[in-house]
This record gives C-alpha cells, structure tokens and sequence, in this order.
C-alpha cells in the first residue's frame, strides 16, 4: 500500500504538479509586471490626465473592477474569435489577469498619489521642472514606494487568481491537479499537494514584497514598532 502511494507520487502527482507551477509561474510574472505598469499609467491618468482621459481611465478600472475575473477571461478567450481576434490559452489568460490586476493597481497608485503634498508639484515646478518631468521624477518615485504594501497585496492575489487560467483550458498548477484527481479520485491528497504549492509560491512572494519595502522605504517614514 506504502508502495503504491509512493509511486503515485515520484511518477504521478510529482510531475504534475512540477509541470503545473512552472506554467503558472511564466502566466504570474508577466501579468504582475504587465498589471503593475498599467496600474501606474491608469492611475498618474485619473489623477494628472485632461478630462477626456481621466475619463477613459476611470471607465476602464470601473469595468475591469465590476467584471468578475472569470467572465473577462471567457470574454478574452471564448468571446473575442467573434470579432476575429484569435488567443491562445495563454495569451488570453496573461490579458485577462493583466487588465484585472491594472484596474486594481490602479486605485493604489490614485491613493498614493493624491497623498502627495502639493508644495513638492510647486516647488519643482519653481525650479524650472515641466509637468511631466515633476509627475516622473518627483511624484511617481514617492507614489510608487507609498503604493507598494497595497500593490504587494494585488500580486498575492495574483498568484491565487491564477487557477482560474485552466477554465480556458490553459492547464496550469490547478488544471494539472483536476486532471489528476479526476484519474486517480485522490481528490483530497491532490489539492492539499496543489494547494501546499500554492502556499510556497505566497510565502515566497511575501518574503520579497517585505525586502523590497524595506530597501524602498522613503526616509523620513520608517515604520516604527511602539
């Protein structure tokens, strides 16, 4: 019976599942670096942008925000071939969760930047700074590292989000682990291996979040333990 178990795991549930997180890494870090860019330029548009493009920014984090995660990727990946646009899986999933986590950044970023103090936009425009220039070099750096926990926050989610992806038939981590409990019927050893991963992945991700805060931490705002 020992036996047994242990060949399910080395040639089974072992591979499966190395097979499953690897896909799920390549769909987390380019929908994480993707969504954080466009979260930052949703975001400096809702606050600094002329009216028109606020209002497009403002539409699209209404949208993305209202829509649940799975509807947008049935939408990207089931919905789009009508209007010929044609993505595999993969792309659909990356644009899904790229768009989704945007919208969200995006409310950080507004946060972050409307907590700047309007004597930093005056004082660098004194010294002969344009707008854009201020927005680039004297706020976003400061937003950014103020936006940070709460952005760390989206890409943990982010990391969960992900096992959506095998609803569009992109078998990642999730998929990887259905296909093998629908086989086998070890549902619960299946998902409690899939979800262990996932935890990894999570504790990992927080043990970096933690190291960037603390080597962006803006001086001057240190947290202090009382």
């Amino acid at each position: 019976m020992i036996s047994e178990e242990l060949i399910f795991l080395s040639r089974e549930l072992i591979p499966a599942l190395l097979r499953g997180a690897a896909v799920s890494v390549r769909l987390i870090v380019p929908s994480a670096v993707l969504g954080f860019a466009c979260g930052v330029l949703a975001g400096s548009c809702r606050v600094y942008a002329a009216p028109p493009v606020r209002w497009l920014a403002d539409a699209y984090v209404a949208v993305f925000r209202g829509f649940p995660l799975l509807v947008q990727l049935y939408i990207w990946y089931f919905g789009m071939p009508r209007l010929g646009l044609y993505l595999t899986p993969f792309q659909a999933a990356v644009l899904g969760f790229t768009l989704c986590s945007g919208a969200y950044h995006s409310e950080y970023i507004r946060g972050a930047l409307l907590a700047i103090k309007r004597g930093q936009i005056l004082a660098a425009q004194a010294i002969g700074m344009s707008r854009l220039q201020t927005i680039v070099y004297i706020i976003l750096p400061q937003a950014v590292r103020r936006a940070l926990p709460g952005c760390g926050n989206e890409w943990i989610y982010l990391i969960k989000y992900s096992s959506l992806a095998y609803m569009v038939t992109c078998i990642e981590l999730t998929g990887e682990g259905k296909i093998i409990a629908s086989s086998t019927f070890k549902y619960t050893e299946v998902f409690a291996a899939v979800g262990f991963v996932y935890l990894l992945f999570v504790t990992l991700a927080t043990w970096i979040l933690k190291a960037l805060e603390k080597r962006l931490t803006l001086p001057g705002f240190e947290f202090h333990r009382v």
